[in-house]
């Protein structure tokens, strides 16, 4: 049969793994040095390991292939533990994929195996137990209100807290990185929705501290990303780097570009990892 599924530009991939944890359905597994789609069986076609990839690596194509087979996919994944199951339901329910879902959930009727706590795409949590999804677009841009007091009120008045930014500019791709500011300095790496997001941003994230931000998924050449904050840690003596990020998944690629270029500067350097929630949680 003819239909979508994941083609991996073997001249591109530089092997990094940065793909495998998007795919519980166990279709990619590094192989010689390169990722591979190991099984049409396997792959749903709905590329969620597209975003993930640094080289621009993975697309999807149609081409004849093997029908797929959630029946086969769930045998590898209840395998993998809760946290895999509930990955994949998430999914299979963020890309509309009403009969795929159905299949998982049967599948764990079927052999007594529980139904895991699970987010819809409408942020909604799903009870253990409960099969029912909202479908719509992918977790990581899918719209969703935020309840909110809109009663009126005293309020903290404009202008009353202060900037605690130390530099400008602030986006990574105007930054020159033999700027003075960053000689023993501490970092904070963000994407750019943070500071929307988190009320605290300033006073409980930013303070004392220089700031990069940049958007892993949006944002094209991240390998120019790489080496300029490759730059920076050469060039200057760093004390330490705060990551701050979403939790959609598209936004854990701001790790990935410090973990390259920490790897690729040599340098050793404390990193804390912080997740903000789309309600604007710190977790």
């Amino acid at each position: 049969m003819k239909r979508n599924i994941i083609s991996i530009d073997v001249n591109k991939c530089t092997g990094c793994g940065r793909c495998i944890p998007d795919c519980p359905e166990g279709a990619l597994q590094i192989i010689d040095g390169k990722a591979r789609l190991v099984s049409d069986l396997f792959c749903d076609g709905l590329g969620a390991c597209i975003g993930t990839c640094p080289e621009g690596a993975i697309s999807v194509i149609e081409r004849e292939a093997d029908a797929y087979d959630e029946k086969t996919v769930m045998e590898t994944i209840v395998r993998q533990g809760e946290p895999v199951i509930r990955a994949h339901l998430e999914h299979l329910a963020g890309h509309g994929q009403k009969d795929l879902y159905r299949q998982a959930i049967d599948y764990l009727k079927e052999h007594s195996l529980a139904i895991p706590d699970h987010t819809t795409t409408e942020g909604i949590r799903k009870p253990a137990g409960q099969s029912k999804p909202d479908f719509g677009s992918c977790p990581g841009s899918a719209s969703r209100s935020i309840a909110r007091d809109t009663r009126t009120g005293p309020r903290q008045p404009s202008g009353t807290t202060s900037s605690e930014l130390r530099q400008w500019p602030v986006q990574l791709k105007l930054l020159n990185p033999a700027a003075t500011y960053f000689e023993n300095a501490d970092l904070l790496v963000s994407v750019d929705c943070v500071p929307f997001a988190y009320a605290g941003f300033h006073q409980d994230i930013l303070q004392g501290k220089i700031l990069i931000i940049f958007c892993p998924k949006l944002d094209s050449d991240i390998d120019e990303y790489i080496t300029k904050l490759v730059n920076i840690l050469v060039l200057h003596t760093i004390k330490s780097i705060t990551v701050v990020h979403m939790e959609v998944p598209c936004c854990s690629g701001v790790r990935y570009v410090v973990d390259q270029a920490l790897e690729k500067s040599g340098k050793t350097i404390p990193v804390k990892d912080f997740t903000i929630t789309i309600s604007g949680e710190l977790e």
